[in-house]
């Protein structure tokens, strides 16, 4: 068990020229409230079964529990999600000695580019790269369990000045 420190920002320039890995990832919630989300997440030829916990008051980290999963068991597990499957591609960029996971969604999210980026701590300095916008930790709606239900694409348009249709 561990405990997840991630900030969360809106992209908006160009990052693809600095692409080290990309996913393609399909998720779906077996479970998702203020409290908690369980997910089952299928990344290219793998699959986790996760766990996360309500998010801290500066919306900074929460608890996090991951645990493999056979792909052909994760397809199936899809079945019994609630509605609303989140569809991704996720690129990796190196920036000043942090790794900022870029996700482009795709389906009722299209249009929506967030990046993240892991921390040691609360406190850890991290450098910004140029193509980051508005910061958005914290801000329940970039989640992705509450984007398989209030997906991007309904967003009202004062919801979504900030977003980048990149």
């Amino acid at each position: 068990m561990s405990v997840e420190t991630e900030r969360k920002f809106l992209v908006t320039g160009s990052f693809r020229e600095c692409v080290t890995s990309t996913y393609h990832i399909v998720q779906g919630y077996l479970c998702r409230d203020a409290t908690r989300s369980v997910r089952v997440r299928i990344r290219n030829t793998e699959a986790f079964l996760t766990i996360k916990g309500p998010s801290s008051p500066d919306g900074l980290s929460r608890f996090e529990w991951e645990q493999r999963l056979d792909p052909k068991d994760a397809y199936r597990m899809l079945a019994f999600c609630l509605p609303g499957v989140v569809d991704k591609h996720r690129y990796l960029v190196p920036y000043e000695g942090h790794v900022f996971e870029v996700d482009e969604f795709h389906g009722s999210n299209e249009g929506l580019v967030i990046a993240e980026v892991e921390l040691s701590d609360a406190n850890e300095e991290v450098l910004l790269p140029p193509f980051l916008g508005k910061e958005v930790t914290g801000d329940e709606r970039y989640y992705n369990a509450r984007l398989s239900v209030c997906p991007f694409s309904e967003w009202k348009e004062e919801d979504n000045k900030d977003a980048s249709h990149f």
